[in-house]
């Protein structure tokens, strides 16, 4: 039996890696460990975990997957803080789907201890 890799780019398997955060098992102890876990979430369509680690004054009431969207790789490009020592950090990344690639510099903050997303900027 072959373990693939987390969609989200790190050589553990799913279950090991994104999936944990994704039962709730754990928490991302890093900006960049929810990044990856948000990207993941989007490759799988786990609507509910990306509405549970955005932050609450941004977070929209509800978030509709297009099905059809094939996400195929994340690059991390640089992390700006985001570590357990921070309550802030920044992400900048690719993440590629079939067709073209998003190129975002996204904002997290700690809120009751959890890194969630904050809002991003698209980049050129």
């Amino acid at each position: 039996m072959t373990t693939r890799s987390c969609p989200c780019g790190l050589p553990e398997a799913y279950e090991a890696c994104c999936g944990r955060f994704h039962s709730g098992a754990a928490a991302a102890p890093t900006a960049e460990r929810l990044m990856r876990s948000r990207y993941c979430a989007f490759v799988r369509r786990d609507g509910a975990y990306l509405l549970r680690t955005w932050h609450p004054r941004t977070r929209p009431e509800r978030l509709e997957l297009d099905p059809r969207m094939r996400w195929t790789g994340l690059e991390i490009l640089e992390t700006g803080d985001g570590s357990a020592f921070h309550t802030a950090g920044t992400v900048t990344f690719r993440a590629s789907y079939r067709g073209g690639s998003l190129h975002e510099r996204s904002r997290f903050e700690r809120v009751g201890g959890a890194w969630v997303y904050v809002d991003g900027e698209f980049l050129d």
